[in-house]
């Protein structure tokens, strides 16, 4: 995969560009990008290619770029497993 093909309208690269963004503007940013991949991209993979690339280049500084958090946390919850969590349905299922 090339940082095209997960980064396709070039969102997350432009994010990293901004002065001054913080994390609800870059979680917002996500939720576009997330939304704007191919159905053939796995989120997961795309997100730890964009990792590798942006992230050695965002802390110059003490100070890490919000959307290194932000991916972090998405290629951690997309990484889980969707389980059903119980509920009346569930309870009577036995």
């Amino acid at each position: 995969m090339t940082l095209t093909q997960a980064d396709p309208k070039n969102l997350i690269r432009e994010s990293f560009r901004i002065e001054g963004i913080g994390a609800p503007e870059c979680r917002s940013i996500f939720v576009d990008w997330a939304l704007s991949l191919p159905d053939h991209v796995a989120p997961v993979s795309a997100i730890r290619l964009l990792l590798d690339h942006y992230a050695p280049q965002a802390a110059p500084g003490a100070q890490a770029h919000p959307m290194v958090a932000v991916l972090v946390e998405g290629a951690q919850s997309g990484a889980s497993v969707a389980r059903r969590r119980g509920g009346r349905a569930a309870r009577l299922a036995r």
